[in-house]
Order: C-alpha cells, then structure tokens, then sequence
C-alpha cells in the first residue's frame, strides 16, 4: 500500500505541471481539472467500497487498475477540453489505496491493536508524501512530460497489479452460524458515525489550509527556497505524534485531538517570519496531525460493522477529500483578500466550524466494542 500510494502523491502535482507547461494553460484551468479528479475519487470512494464488500478485492482492482492505466498513458495525447471532460470518471476509477489500507489493517489486526496499526499506516502516508511529489517534480523537470505521464501510469498499473496478486484479506471469515447479510444502511450509519466523518473532513480542512497558508506566508517573505525544508519538518512532526499516538495504551479521543489540531494553527500566523520561527511554530499542531487521521479511522473500524466496512471506509475517503477540495478554495480566498497570517486563522477556525457541525450528530453514544455481525443485523 506503501508503493501504491506514491503514485497518487505524484499526480496532482504532475497534472498541474503538465497543462501549465506543456498544454500553456493557466493555474485556474490546472486547478479546474484537479478538482474534476479530486471530486471524482469523492464520489467513487463510497461506490467502490460497496463493490468491494460485494465482489472482493480483485475484480474491482483489475478494472480500476485498467482505467487508471488507460488514462495516464492517454492524458500527455488529449487536448485540455477532453481532459476536463474526463476529469470525474478517471478519479471515480482511481484505487482507493488509502481506504483499501484500513480495511486490510481492520481484517488482519486485533480490535485493540488497530490504534498502533492505524498510527504505522498514517506514518507510512507521511513519508509517501516525503517522497512522492519530489520525485514527480523532479521526473517532469528532467524528463519529457509525455513519458512522465506514460510512467506515472504503468506506476498506477503496476501497483495496482501487486495488490491484485497479494490479494489481502478485507473481511474477517464468517464465524459458523453468524449470517453475512448486509445490514440496513440506517443501522450502521449513525450520529456517531457522520459526526466522525464531518471531523474526518475538518481536519483535512485544516491540513490543506496550513499548507497553503505557509507556502503564501514563505513567498510573501521571500523565503520560498526553504519550503521544502519546512514542510519536510512539519511531515517529521506528524510522524513523531503518530509514534507516540500507537505506541501509549490510551490516548486522546479523535474530538479532542481535532480541537487541537485547529486551535494549535490559528495563532500561527502571529509569528510567520522569519522562517525558522514559522518552521517552530507549526510543530505543536503537526504533531497532532497523525494521532487525528489515525483516531478518525479507528473510530470507523470500530462502528462499522464488518460486511459494509469497505462503504464505511469509502465514506471517510470522501469525507476527507471534500475537507480538502474546501480548504484549498476558502483559504485561499482568506489569503488573497487579506494576509497569508489570516490564512492560518481561516484554516484553523474553517476546521473547528465543521468539526463542530460533526459534534453536533453525536448523540448516540459510542459502542463499546466493534459490533458483531449478527448483532449489527438485528438493530
């Protein structure tokens, strides 16, 4: 999963490079494509999730992978408009890597051993992200963009081949006599559960919005040749809370550690220069940045019931995605008609209004334990 994520980190950035530079179109059109992929992968998370728990893991990433492939080798040979046009489809088709990641976690690792298995695979993203777009920038720069492109998606195509051949278990064998019914959708989608989501999606809000906001504050102080090394301590940051988050027996639960996460960034911007004083400033809230993602997913495992864990993943995948796709947008707007330190408190205070919102449905009160089948049938 490792592997397969590394190409996902890249496509962003590449896809940008390639219509600005290759195609001579602007930011706003990059972007416009950008968002059709990222609301695609929103939409076809929760889609690809059920088929998963109805057909398996194979058939779905046999075509998935197929797709993927198809559109990275076309995309460097298709004019902007049919990129556009293509945008939602190629994302709704995309592996999802990362819900793929916590389902197999879910199946192949103890209830009470999920936090630290969750905690290892939220660091593994953070190192993906290390590496990932470095290599892109670094490919398109040196190389040809159409056999980035080209290599990007025999990259997508190959891991998606490896997954296929491994095969990992995403559901737990049925127990003799416990039926494997999929349960009603109003039994499993509780309070609990969308208030987890929408926090799922604040956080990614907050996420997007720091990062956009440093980099304007880093260009705005003429200090965009150390970006690079500050996001590289923030990644290193994050990862260090995630260490700490798997390794204690209890930690703090994901509404807390969300509260944290917004209101540790919104006075950052109070000490945006120099830059090795921003860089200091940004630890505290990145080091709840993993403890947050990981507590949301263990949060998930726990309330969905096992036949319809791959929809529940699925549905915190696009969760997290539509965080993103509004962070990038409102922050953004906060920056241009202000100062990239207002960048900081938007992200922070954009985040809080809607984990709020989540905090709002959490009425039911929290199971004790992951529900079995046949229980999570009769409700």
């Amino acid at each position: 999963m490792f592997l397969a994520r590394l190409p996902m980190t890249m496509n962003g950035v590449l896809m940008t490079l390639y219509i600005v530079t290759g195609l001579g179109r602007g930011y706003g059109a990059a972007g416009l494509v950008g968002a059709g992929v990222t609301l695609g992968m929103a939409l076809g998370a929760p889609l690809l999730g059920r088929c998963f728990d109805r057909y398996g893991l194979r058939p779905i990433v046999a075509v998935c992978g197929i797709g993927t492939t198809v559109f990275w080798i076309a995309a460097p040979h298709l004019p902007y408009a049919a990129l556009a046009a293509v945008a939602i489809p190629a994302g709704m088709l995309s592996v999802p890597a990362g819900s793929l990641a916590r389902q197999v976690l879910a199946t192949l690792v103890p209830a009470e051993e999920r936090r630290a298995a969750y905690s290892l695979d939220t660091i593994s993203i953070e190192a993906t992200f290390m590496i990932g777009p470095a290599i892109g920038i670094a490919a398109i720069t040196t190389l040809s963009p159409t056999f980035t492109l080209t290599a990007l998606g025999v990259l997508f195509g190959g891991t998606a081949f490896l997954i296929w051949l491994v095969d990992p278990p995403i559901r737990e064998t049925a127990e003799p006599g416990v039926s494997t019914t999929r349960p009603p959708l109003r039994s499993w989608l509780t309070g609990r559960l969308v208030a987890t989501l929408l926090i799922a999606a604040g956080a990614l809000f907050v996420l997007v919005g720091t990062e956009l906001a440093t980099l304007a504050a880093l260009r705005a102080n003429g200090d965009i040749g150390v970006t690079g090394l500050v996001i590289a301590v923030m990644c290193v940051a994050s990862i260090i809370g995630g260490i700490v988050h798997g390794a204690v027996k209890k930690s703090l639960p994901q509404g807390v550690l969300m509260l944290l996460l917004a209101l540790l960034v919104v006075p950052v911007g109070l000490a945006d220069q120099p830059w090795w004083l921003l860089m200091l400033v940004l630890i505290p809230t990145n080091l709840v940045c993993a403890p947050t993602l990981a507590a949301t997913t263990e949060t998930v495992s726990r309330i969905a019931p096992p036949q319809v864990r791959g929809e529940a993943m699925g549905l915190q995948d696009a969760s997290t995605r539509l965080g993103l796709a509004l962070g990038s947008p409102v922050v953004g707007f906060a920056i241009d008609h202000s100062t990239p330190a207002w960048g900081f408190a938007a992200a922070g205070l954009g985040g809080l209004v809607i984990a709020a919102a989540g905090l709002l449905y959490r009425r039911a009160p929290e199971p004790a334990a992951e529900p079995a089948p046949a229980l999570a049938e009769s409700q």
